[in-house]
């Protein structure tokens, strides 16, 4: 039976962190938080962002644009907001509607407030080694192996997956820990041969249950990223849990693995941009 990684209590640990830092620190980091239309998924992470920001002491302003606003509207509040003292972060809830275009929306926010690390400057960064911040979901799965005492180093990593956002940093961050890095994908041919090679599985694509029991190397480490609704309405990830927590020796549950962590990292790059914005 698998050693669970529980992502909500170690992220509540990083948060509280967080908070003293902003104590020690005497000022009051801004995030923006920005959303476009009504989408409930995003309405939902957007309230849990201001819940922590609250737990951090970080100050959180929405903006909420309706869907109809069109892309100059947005370009104009973002580049508002990257000339606001007292914003350090400034966060474009994804995905956009329709009509728009999220590579000249994410590129258009300043570089040094750009705590999700989407930009290509922050991207570059984070594939030379030499970063500020990193992408949240994959620097939160990173500290989580850290907390649990995983090395990466020597290891046989695959990431199922290769979105910007998850997939292509989590391989970065893994080599630079010096593991070994295989990234998989739609066109992998005999995907289940490639992760059985893994000594850590990250699953990151958003298929309900796709990684299942004979896909999992025996005592490999996997890590859920994904967030889906199965068959049944209930909350799942891309790993079929039950039977792959027989065989692995740590897994991630979902919900409450990754998803704080991801969290609790965007509270973190919040209050490191704002050290840096001070002189701190």
């Amino acid at each position: 039976m698998a050693i669970i990684l529980d992502g909500k209590a170690y992220a509540s640990v990083v948060k509280e962190k967080t908070k003293a830092e902003v104590e020690r620190l005497g000022l009051t980091p801004g995030l923006a938080v920005v959303i476009v239309g009504d989408d409930g998924a995003s309405r939902i992470y957007v309230n849990n962002k201001k819940k922590d920001c609250a737990e951090c002491g970080i100050k959180s302003e929405e903006f909420a644009l309706p869907a109809e606003a069109g892309q100059d509207k947005l370009l104009g509040l973002i580049d508002e907001l990257n000339n606001r003292d007292d914003i350090n972060g400034i966060l474009v809830q994804l995905p956009l509607p329709e009509g728009y275009d999220e590579q000249v929306v994410i590129q258009a926010i300043a570089p040094h407030k750009d705590v999700d690390a989407f930009h290509m400057e922050n991207v570059g960064r984070v594939m030379d080694g030499n970063f500020t911040f990193a992408p949240c979901t994959p620097y939160g799965v990173m500290r989580l192996l850290e907390h649990h005492g995983i090395d990466p180093a020597g290891k046989h990593c695959v990431v199922v997956g290769r979105s910007n956002i998850v997939g292509k940093p989590m391989a970065m961050l893994l080599l630079h820990k010096h593991a070994t890095v295989t990234i998989c994908h739609s066109r992998t041919p005999d995907l289940a041969e490639m992760t059985r090679k893994a000594d850590i599985l990250v699953a990151a694509v958003g298929k309900p249950k796709l990684i299942t029991a004979d896909m999992v190397k025996p005592g490999a480490v996997v890590i859920d990223v994904a967030i889906n609704r199965g068959d049944d309405g209930k909350l799942c990830g891309d790993v079929d849990y039950a039977p792959v927590e027989e065989i692995a020796s740590h897994i991630t549950p979902v919900p409450g693995g990754v998803g704080p962590m991801t969290r609790a990292i965007l509270m973190e790059n919040t209050v490191i941009a704002a050290k840096k914005a001070s002189g701190k």
